[in-house]
């Protein structure tokens, strides 16, 4: 008798795990014991089905519950496998008579008496609601290629997000990038990495990845490379050595955008796991030589974490610390931070939406109203306070860059906006992200990368896009001496 493929035997396990512990899919991928026993390719499958389902929870259980009759009934196990199937019928290549088989014994591994329902289920999305994706996704991709509007319900159907996050989509990005975003949601990210010079440099981390397995290949920014076999990176050690660090290219371009000059002093504000850190070492390295670097977190876990990661070739030039980054213009401040610094790097508190695509539970998880600017306890309102308060501290004629992983306009040129008119912006200007000094220094070919994403206004915002790198946005303000 046939039986369910292990890679999405492995896939419903992972998907069942991460509901039960209301942990990330990802996270709980890397750990699963069970990826261990399947094939490259056998795993590639495993993976989008996971990140796939989890990406799409929304849109998934409200076609489930349009072909049931007591959809309140269904078990969760049975949901968390038809949920499985569900997107592999709706959204990848496999044939629906496989689609449809497999998914009827992956029910069958958890409620056999529910088979029967499963085949009924899955026949009418196949169907109905997976002709929906492909028409949806061929008016997406004629978008993509310009002159063609694209519609909200295409975003939202193609990509698997809900209506809401794709109106505010279509309405922060043009056209053909909103298209290009939706059409990169639920594939394949690339993994990029990025040497950490003050271990080792751009030739020894090839070397060293090129033993271990990934397939590196260099890019235009020297040090960084894109991985063509990024699965043999977990087991090659060099992320625990800090070797490299992962790093989307994108967020290499911000991280040279803000990078310091050598010898001087910056803040680092929202210093999570210091990736970004080493990444401005990195930049200020390639100008001459480290700089001081004060960083702050509001977790004392992440500052810890920080602090063993800098161990790695910049101890000597960093301190990391736990403070509220919305209390730095406040009394009290310690003395690494009551002072003025050269450079501020505001790496603040986001939605994620560049970034959906690696972390596929945001896109339900989001709250629409921690969007809006009026919202008091909004990320809007939260980003501003941080970029004001990062703002006293500042020296003048000194740097105050602006980041986010977002591509939505409310969290990035409208936050800068207001700031600006605010009498805390009134001392600073807008300048061209482009002509940055960590940008102009790099080879040409990587200048011309980071200005195709630089907009009329001066600012940085790549967006998501197969082969591409994740939804980053920066500002550069100088403010006046």
């Amino acid at each position: 008798m046939a039986e369910v493929s292990l890679s999405r035997a492995v896939a419903l396990a992972v998907v069942s795990r991460a509901r039960r512990r209301d942990a990330y899919a990802r996270e709980l991928l890397r750990a699963a014991p069970e990826m261990a026993r399947l094939s490259l390719k056998a795993r590639g499958l495993a993976s989008r089905l996971v990140l796939g389902s989890t990406a799409c929870r929304g849109l998934l259980d409200a076609v489930l519950d349009s072909h049931l009759r007591r959809p309140r009934d269904l078990e969760p196990r049975v949901r968390d496998a038809l949920r499985v199937a569900c997107f592999e019928v709706m959204y990848l290549e496999t044939s629906p008579e496989v689609s449809v088989f497999q998914g009827v014994e992956l029910v069958r591994t958890v409620a056999r008496r529910a088979s029967g329902l499963a085949n009924a289920v899955l026949r009418k999305v196949v169907s109905c609601d997976r002709p929906r994706v492909r028409s949806a996704r061929e008016r997406v991709t004629a978008a993509l290629a310009g002159g063609v509007p694209v519609s909200v319900a295409d975003v939202s159907l193609v990509a698997g997000m809900p209506s809401w996050l794709a109106v505010r989509l279509c309405a922060s990005l043009p056209a053909p990038q909103a298209a290009a975003m939706a059409l990169a949601q639920l594939e394949p990210a690339p993994a990029w990495v990025a040497a950490n010079t003050g271990v080792c440099d751009a030739a020894q981390a090839y070397t060293r990845l090129r033993e271990s397995g990934t397939a590196p290949v260099p890019v235009a920014l020297p040090g960084s490379f894109l991985l063509e076999k990024p699965a043999a990176l977990a087991r090659s050690g060099l992320v625990g050595s800090v070797d490299v660090v992962v790093s989307d290219l994108g967020s290499q371009m911000v991280s040279r955008i803000g990078a310091p000059a050598p010898g001087t002093a910056l803040l680092e504000v929202g210093q999570g796991r210091a990736t970004k850190t080493i990444l401005l070492e990195n930049a200020a390295a390639a100008l001459g030589g480290p700089a001081k670097v004060v960083a702050v977190d509001l977790s004392e876990s992440k500052v810890e974490l920080a602090r063993e990661r800098v161990s790695h070739g910049w101890e000597a030039s960093v301190t990391s610390m736990a403070w509220d980054a919305r209390l730095l213009d406040g009394p009290g401040l310690p003395r690494e931070l009551d002072r003025s610094f050269d450079t501020v790097f505001c790496d603040v508190p986001c939605s994620g939406t560049g970034t959906m695509r690696r972390h596929p539970e945001i896109p339900w998880a989001l709250d629409p109203s921690a969007l809006d600017a009026d919202n008091p306890d909004g990320l809007p309102a939260l980003q501003g306070r941080i970029l004001e308060a990062a703002s006293r501290r500042v020296a003048p004629g000194g740097t105050l860059v602006y980041a986010t992983c977002s591509v939505l306009d409310e969290e990035g040129p409208a936050v800068v906006d207001r700031f600006l008119d605010s009498p805390a912006g009134r001392g600073f200007r807008r300048e061209d992200c482009g002509r940055a000094p960590g940008v102009a220094a790099a080879p040409v070919p990587f200048q011309g990368m980071v200005r195709r994403w630089v907009l009329p206004s001066g600012d940085f915002a790549s967006v998501p896009a197969t082969d591409g790198p994740d939804g980053h946005f920066a500002a550069r303000l100088v403010r006046r001496g």
